[in-house]
């Protein structure tokens, strides 16, 4: 049995990619350029709600409600572009915010 030999133009990691189709080619480009999107969010998103935990830990009310609001800002804007389910958004944001009580109660 022969292999066939694909001339598919390179993907953005400069590999040869399988698909022949117009479509399928388009459909790549699509992913990629999505899954570089939502990478981007994802990781934004991350390093906001570290440095809201970091605030926290550090246990000065103002610097952690500013830190709070940027992370809620973060975690919901992530729900919106549907990076993360929106119920996992509210649980995040509801366990920050009780963390954010604590800080500001003591």
């Amino acid at each position: 049995m022969r292999h066939a030999v694909y001339d598919a133009p390179p993907n953005a990691e400069g590999e040869a990619t399988l698909a022949n189709h117009k479509s399928a080619l388009k459909r790549i480009r699509q992913s990629e350029r999505r899954r570089k999107r939502n990478q981007h969010i994802r990781t934004r998103m991350r390093t906001v709600v570290k440095q809201c935990r970091e605030a926290f830990e550090a246990g000065d009310p103002q610097r952690a409600a500013e830190a709070f609001r940027t992370a809620e800002r973060e975690i919901r804007r992530a729900a919106t572009k549907g990076v993360i389910p929106k119920q996992r958004a509210d649980r995040s944001v509801g366990r920050l915010a009780k963390r954010l009580n604590e800080v500001a109660a003591s």
